[in-house]
């Protein structure tokens, strides 16, 4: 009876200590810099390309002014 007991409570301990340590499974480490340095390259390059796009419609504006002005100029 004491054997069975001893036995019992090793196997208890042994599920504990497995669990615990993660059943041998082993994780990969994840970087969190990375996913953050991402995110903020990834805001940072859609806020560059509205900034060009916005530069682009005011300077075709500004093309078109320019063309009518001449075109102004150039009847009178």
């Amino acid at each position: 009876m004491k054997n069975a007991l001893k036995i019992g409570f090793l196997a208890l301990a042994l599920g504990v200590f497995v669990t615990a340590c993660g059943g041998g499974a082993s994780e990969a480490a994840q970087d969190s810099t990375a996913a953050t340095t991402q995110a903020i390259d990834s805001v940072a390059n859609a806020a560059n390309d509205s900034i060009a796009a916005k530069a682009d419609t005011a300077k075709a504006a500004v093309d078109s002014v320019a063309a009518a002005a001449k075109d102004t100029a150039a009847k009178h």
